[in-house]
């Protein structure tokens, strides 16, 4: 066991001891963004260590994902994922095969409403966020902003057109549409019996819905900031539950059970924000690209009321679209000007890099860090050591998707469960075996 598992057990540990998001699924699940734990760590385990020269076998391709950056859900032998075939968004589910030798079936489809594109985008089109699941119950949201709940047989359950219904608005720095800038790409999140999200615009940045029904339960009108395109966090601060937002105005924490704002830490960000916090414990790490860097802010109970500090801000660290781990108090990911970058998250140090490697997405899993070149599709099986990370396999896409904007790249992040590697480029979505 290397050090990096270590750290991985303890914080692994720590983090299944709270109250978490969705339903109880297996430790081999993914039913949501991010993973199990909202943080790009699979719990999976007994996974190649590295791989062959021609990479881990290649199962299955699928080839009508539709458009879109969105990742996929998996929860047992049922996947879900977000795409636009022709002039529509559709929430697609596929029936995952039961044998080597078999390919997944699509189960259906329910269309979500009109695709996303706009006059003269060559970057992205298409839904970007993650379905979540829970229980028998899916929560899908398209570009355009309709959130739709579906039950696992495929029929709706209930909608929102959000900027219809919500007055609903994204922050369009970076380019877009105004109200709508690159879409809505944040991920729904779900807290017992609400669906948490990030509607932004005047009428409050964040809002908490029965997700059984839809209905708005509260909304944060002190926040009235429009979104940006992370997706909200849960977190336990000093005893008190909340949902940590980051817009390009402003990092929030708002109160779980009445949406009150509990805390506001103003910083402007001159680009697309992306990235949604990294939370350990009281502190909350925030990092943008195109030169905005990371800052690291401390949120302290006093009495009833939270105290908000900035531990630092810098250049050293800037990730704009490919994500973060965070193992113990390490941080980990591409940071534009130093490549793959290991970062002491209380110190804002960067403790090791390596220009060799390029930006990507990226996830955890049993040691290993396996990271999506954002440029050319490939994927790198990393050996991370607390100085040092060793490339220990490699594996180029076996065919690229013809439906991917001209300036658009490889930016949806994969996923690791049930012993499967799960590759998107837009409707191409690759399934490898990397089990031991």
């Amino acid at each position: 066991m290397n050090l990096l598992q270590t750290r991985l057990g303890r914080a692994g540990a720590l983090a299944l001891m709270l109250p978490f998001l969705v339903s109880i699924v297996s430790g081999a699940d993914w039913p949501q963004y991010r993973g199990p734990n909202r943080d790009d760590i699979s719990l999976e385990k007994d996974l190649l260590q590295a791989w062959p020269q021609s990479g881990p076998k290649l199962l299955w391709t699928f080839e009508d994902a539709g458009r879109g950056y969105s990742g996929p859900a998996i929860v047992e032998d049922r996947l879900y994922t977000l795409g636009d075939r022709g002039e529509d968004c559709f929430l697609i589910a596929l029936d995952l095969p039961q044998s080597p030798e078999m390919k997944p079936s699509e189960a259906w489809a329910l269309r979500l409403g009109p695709k996303f594109d706009f006059q003269g985008n060559s970057w992205s089109a298409g839904p970007s966020a993650t379905p979540t699941i829970d229980g028998d119950r899916v929560f899908a949201l398209s570009g355009n902003g309709d959130l739709v709940c579906a039950a696992v047989d495929g029929r709706e359950v209930w909608r929102k057109a959000l900027p219809a219904d919500m007055d609903a608005e994204i922050n369009p720095i970076g380019g877009g549409p105004k109200k709508l800038g690159w879409g809505f790409t944040w991920s729904p999140l779900v807290d017992g019996e609400r669906l948490i999200c990030t509607p932004g615009g005047p009428k409050g940045t964040v809002a908490a819905l029965d997700k059984q029904t839809g209905a708005i339960v509260w909304r944060c009108t002190a926040a009235t900031d429009q979104a940006a395109y992370t997706s909200p966090m849960l977190a336990i601060i000093d005893g008190v539950r909340q949902y940590v937002v980051l817009t390009n105005q402003s990092l929030l924490g708002v109160a779980a059970d009445d949406g009150r704002l509990l805390w506001n830490h103003p910083q402007r960000w001159g680009t697309e924000v992306v990235n949604s916090p990294m939370i350990r414990e009281n502190r909350i790490f925030v990092t943008v690209g195109a030169g905005g860097g990371c800052e690291l802010i401390e949120a302290t109970r006093r009495a009833d009321k939270f105290e908000v500090a900035s531990l630092y801000a810098n250049k050293k660290f800037a990730n704009h679209h490919g994500n973060l781990a965070l193992l113990g108090d390490k941080l980990y990911g591409n940071s534009q000007g130093t490549g793959w970058t290991c970062l002491a998250m209380d110190t804002g140090e960067i403790i090791s890099s390596n220009r060799m490697i390029g930006s990507g997405a990226l996830t955890y899993a049993d040691g290993r860090f396996y990271l999506f070149l954002e440029g050319d599709g490939t994927t790198l099986l990393l050996d991370q050591t607390e100085k040092a990370v060793a490339e220990v396999g490699r594996l180029p896409l076996p065919q690229e998707s013809k439906l991917r904007k001209p300036s658009g790249r490889f930016w949806t992040p994969p996923v690791v469960s049930n012993g499967r590697l799960y590759l998107r480029d837009q409707n191409l979505l690759f399934c490898y075996d990397v089990r031991r």
